[in-house]
């Protein structure tokens, strides 16, 4: 992260620049000659993913911005890769009472254009999650009727390697070890683990034991 000297800040009215490249590589030039051209007194700069961890120029870019100033970037991938991240940021401007403009398709939110395109942004992007949302419905319900267990996997625990050891070692069989555990630690419907799961973590290493493939009584 670096910035470029900044001129005497005006308490309004500024123009704030960020610039982004995803590599220590990659030459942030264009990007600065856009900005300067745009008017940017100062502008941020982060050499990082599309993603907002570490960005640690954006971060002190929207802190750099008060009431009245302007965050412009050259695309709007240089602010953010999602629509959802994307418009979040710019409620989050607009709520503070800044203006954003974007250089490449001439976005400018202080315009009734620009504020029309958030309008449109808004409205895919919910039509996004709509079909996500729906897509992931039937793929579950398409699974449930294919008898396939839905939901998260249990993330074994050391405590449940331990008690499945011992009882292993005490000669139960791995479906009795795997009710039993289900049993102990109140796991319910996908969440619930077999007894391949108690072979795989009771199993020493180097043996050339399998699990059979029909379930043990």
């Amino acid at each position: 992260m670096t910035r470029t000297k900044p001129l005497a800040n005006e308490l309004t009215g500024r123009r704030i620049g960020y610039a982004r490249v995803s590599t220590e590589d990659q030459n942030l030039d264009l990007q600065r000659d856009a900005l300067k051209k745009d008017g940017c007194a100062t502008i941020w700069e982060d050499k990082a993913s599309g993603s907002r961890i570490g960005r640690r120029g954006l971060k002190l870019a929207l802190d750099d911005l008060e009431p009245g100033d302007t965050l412009v970037v050259w695309k709007l991938d240089r602010l953010s890769r999602s629509i959802r991240d994307l418009l979040n940021v710019l409620k989050d401007l607009e709520e503070r009472g800044v203006a954003f403009r974007e250089l490449t398709f001439n976005i400018d939110t202080s315009t009734a254009t620009g504020r029309l395109f958030l309008h449109v942004a808004a409205a895919f992007a919910e039509f996004e999650r709509g079909v996500i949302s729906e897509r992931t419905k039937a793929g579950m319900l398409a699974a449930k009727r294919r008898g396939r267990k839905v939901g998260n996997a249990q993330k074994i625990t050391g405590k449940m390697v331990d008690e499945m050891q011992t009882l292993r070692e005490a000669g139960w069989s791995a479906k009795r070890i795997a009710d039993s555990i289900n049993s102990n630690f109140g796991l319910r419907g996908p969440r619930r683990i077999n007894y391949r799961s108690v072979y795989n973590y009771t199993t020493k290493p180097g043996t050339k034991k399998k699990p059979p493939r029909k379930r043990p009584d």
